[in-house]
């Protein structure tokens, strides 16, 4: 047995080597440090996000699932903190992201909030067409009125129940 646990280290360990050499790797006995750079999404994949939460915010509110609706809110809200955080000037933008995110979303935001809070549909189709309006004022605003974003006109996540389980 004892010659078995022995013949058993010895494969692991030419496996391993043979692993890391062909990954291009040389074996380290103490773990890599951590990269001196923290990651920082670029503001395109922040959008993106942006993106995806505001189609979400739709369907949900659509569907009557207003605890979907207020945690895509709430995830908008921070992917705009976002934004004006890693990217508060932006390159061919006259205005600086910190000024003009904070003053032209909020109010749609906070709207929107008060909207889901009340389960109201017609006002939270009012908010949230004001809070298109708003990304595209924005974008118009920061030389990028190219990206305009809509009402969804289908649901690109059918893997997704919008409607709120009933009990």
């Amino acid at each position: 047995m004892r010659s078995e646990s022995r013949w058993r280290a010895v494969a692991v360990a030419s496996v391993s080597a043979i692993a890391l050499a062909a990954c291009g790797r040389a074996p380290s006995s103490a773990p890599q440090a951590a990269s001196a750079e923290a990651f920082v999404p670029g503001l395109g994949e922040i959008m993106g996000l942006q993106q995806m939460r505001h189609v979400k915010l739709w369907f949900a509110g659509q569907a009557g699932n207003w605890k979907l609706a207020s945690y895509e809110l709430d995830e908008l809200g921070e992917g705009f903190d976002d934004a004006v955080k890693f990217h508060p000037t932006h390159k061919d933008s006259p205005v600086a992201l910190k000024e003009v995110v904070p003053r032209m979303v909020t109010p749609p935001l906070d709207e929107l909030r008060k909207a889901i809070e009340k389960q109201d549909l017609p006002s939270f189709n009012a908010a949230y067409d004001h809070l298109t309006e708003a990304c595209n004022g924005c974008h118009v605003a920061t030389n990028f009125e190219f990206n305009r974003v809509q009402r969804p006109a289908a649901n690109p996540y059918p893997n997704q129940a919008f409607e709120p389980v009933r009990p």
